[in-house]
C-alpha cells in the first residue's frame, strides 16, 4: 500500500512540475514568434496564441492544476509518514515535501522552461488546451469570483500599457541590440522607420541657406554652365529675388533641350522646360510626405513655413536617409561633419543634424526643440554663444570653436561624468572666480 502511495506522490509531483513549466513557458512565450510560426503553418503556434488570448482562464487553469497536485501529494505523503512515525511524521512529511516540491515541482521545471520558452510553449500547448476544457466549468466560477473581488477593491479595468506599441517595439530592438543579436546598423534602420510618424518635414529638409538655386534671368549659356557645374539633378529657379521660385529645372530636361537645339545653348528658354514648383508645409509628417512623393511620382518638393516663405527643400532621398543612413553616389561631395578626436571628444559642424550625430556616435541628445547641433546649443543657452564659450547639459560639454556672424559653425563635444555635470550645475555664489 505504501508503494502505491509513493507512486501517486511521484505522479502528483510530475503533474505539478508540468503545470509549473507550462506557466513559465506560456507566460514567457513571444506572441510575435507564435504569430510568425502560425503564418508558416505551425498548428501548435495557433494553439499557443489561442491560450494567450484567454490569459485569465489560462492562469486559473495553471494555478488550479498546480495546487491540486501539490496539495494531493502533500496530504498523501503526510498520511504515509504519520503511519510510520506517528504524530511527529507530520514534521517529517513537511520537510521532505518542501524540498521535493521546491526542487522538482518548481525550480527545475521552471528553469528548463525559461531557457526555451517558445519551444516549451509549443510542447505543452495541446495538453493545456485539454486541461482548460476539462476544468472549464470550475474555471468560469473562479473567474466570476475573482472579477467580483477586483471590482470590490477597485482594481477592475482594462490593461493599460505604460508605453505605446511603437515604443515597446523600439525597446525590444534596443534589448536585442544590447544582447548582441541585432547589429547597430539594423537597429538604426528599424529606429528610423519607427520615427517617421514622429518627424516633420522641417526635421529632414535641407535649409534654404544650403540650397543650390539659379537665377532664371541669367543668359542661357551662363545658366547651362551653372547647371553643369553643380552635382545636383533638380535645381530651383528664381526670378527677381531668391524667395520667388518660379520652377524646378531637371538636368535631364535641360540635356534634351540642348539636343533639340543642336547644341546651341543660346536658343534654350529654361522657363519653358522647368517643372512647376511643388510647395509643402514644414509641419507635414514625414510619413505623409513619403506617401505624397509616391502618389505624385516626384522626388522633390519645396518647404514653406506658415507664412508661405520658403524654408528649404525636401527630397525622397532625404526621407530614405532617415531610415538607412547617408546615401552617397559618385557625384556627391563628401563633407566631414563629425570628426572624432584622440582625447575622446568630437568636433562637429554646427549644421549637423542631431539625429545624424546620435546615429553616428550612439548618443541620445534630444532633438525635440532643435534640429541641428548648433540649434540645440542656442536653445539650451537661450542666446547665441561667442567663440570659446562652454556649456554642459545632457551629459556633454559643448565648446564653441567657430562662429560666423550669428551662426555657430563648429563645436567640440565631450562626454562628462554624471557627477561632474551635477557639480557644474550647482549655483555659485556671487564674486566667485573660475
Amino acid at each position: 500500500m505504501d508503494w502505491l502511495g509513493f507512486t501517486i506522490v511521484v505522479l502528483c509531483l510530475l503533474v505539478s512540475g508540468f503545470f509549473a513549466a507550462s506557466e513559465t513557458a506560456l507566460i514567457g512565450a513571444s506572441r510575435a514568434s507564435m504569430l510568425r510560426l502560425s503564418k508558416q503553418g505551425n498548428r501548435d503556434a495557433d494553439v499557443v496564441s489561442g491560450l494567450l488570448d484567454m490569459r485569465e482562464r489560462l492562469i486559473g487553469a495553471l494555478l488550479l492544476g498546480n495546487n491540486i497536485a501539490n496539495i494531493s501529494a502533500s496530504a498523501l505523503a503526510t498520511s504515509i509518514f504519520t503511519s510510520w512515525f506517528g504524530d511527529v511524521g507530520v514534521l517529517y512529511a513537511t520537510g521532505v515535501m518542501t524540498v521535493l516540491v521546491v526542487i522538482f515541482a518548481e525550480v527545475l521545471p521552471k528553469t528548463i522552461a525559461i531557457n526555451a520558452p517558445d519551444r516549451m510553449a509549443l510542447a505543452v500547448a495541446r495538453p493545456m488546451r485539454l486541461t482548460m476544457y476539462v476544468l472549464g466549468p470550475l474555471l468560469r466560477i473562479v473567474e466570476v469570483i475573482v472579477r467580483l473581488l477586483m471590482r470590490v477593491f477597485g482594481l477592475a479595468g482594462e490593461h493599460q500599457a505604460i508605453l505605446s506599441p511603437t515604443e515597446r517595439l523600439r525597446g525590444a530592438v534596443d534589448l536585442l541590440h544590447h544582447e548582441g543579436k541585432v547589429e547597430k546598423q539594423d537597429r538604426d534602420m528599424l529606429g528610423g522607420l519607427l520615427d517617421l510618424r514622429e518627424l516633420q518635414v522641417s526635421d529632414v529638409m535641407i535649409h534654404r541657406t544650403e540650397m543650390m538655386m539659379i537665377n532664371a534671368d541669367l543668359p542661357p549659356e551662363e545658366l547651362v554652365r551653372e547647371v553643369l557645374a553643380t552635382e545636383y539633378t533638380r535645381i530651383p529657379l528664381w526670378r527677381e529675388k531668391p524667395e520667388n521660385i518660379i520652377g524646378v529645372l531637371h538636368a535631364k530636361d535641360l540635356l534634351r533641350a540642348i539636343r533639340a537645339a543642336d547644341g546651341d545653348t543660346s536658343r534654350i528658354d529654361v522657363s519653358t522646360i522647368a517643372l512647376p514648383p511643388w510647395f509643402v508645409p514644414e509641419m507635414r509628417p514625414v510619413s505623409e510626405q513619403l506617401k505624397a512623393f509616391r502618389r505624385r511620382k516626384t522626388h522633390f518638393a519645396l518647404v514653406v513655413d506658415e507664412y508661405g516663405e520658403v524654408e528649404g527643400l525636401v527630397t525622397l532621398e532625404d526621407i530614405l536617409e532617415e531610415i538607412v543612413g547617408d546615401i552617397s553616389d559618385e557625384h556627391d561631395v563628401v563633407v566631414a561633419g563629425v570628426r572624432a578626436q584622440p582625447d575622446g571628444s568630437v568636433v562637429v559642424d554646427g549644421s549637423v543634424p542631431i539625429r545624424d550625430l546620435n546615429r553616428a556616435m550612439d548618443w541620445r541628445l534630444p532633438d525635440q526643440e532643435a534640429t541641428t547641433v548648433a540649434g540645440l546649443v542656442i536653445h539650451e543657452a537661450q542666446s547665441i554663444p561667442d567663440r570659446g564659450q562652454s556649456f554642459t547639459f545632457h551629459g556633454f560639454r559643448f565648446r564653441v570653436l567657430r562662429r560666423e556672424r550669428n551662426r555657430i559653425t563648429a563645436l567640440r563635444i565631450s562626454p562628462v561624468p554624471r557627477d561632474a555635470e551635477m557639480e557644474e550645475a550647482k549655483p555659485r555664489r556671487a564674486g566667485t572666480s573660475f
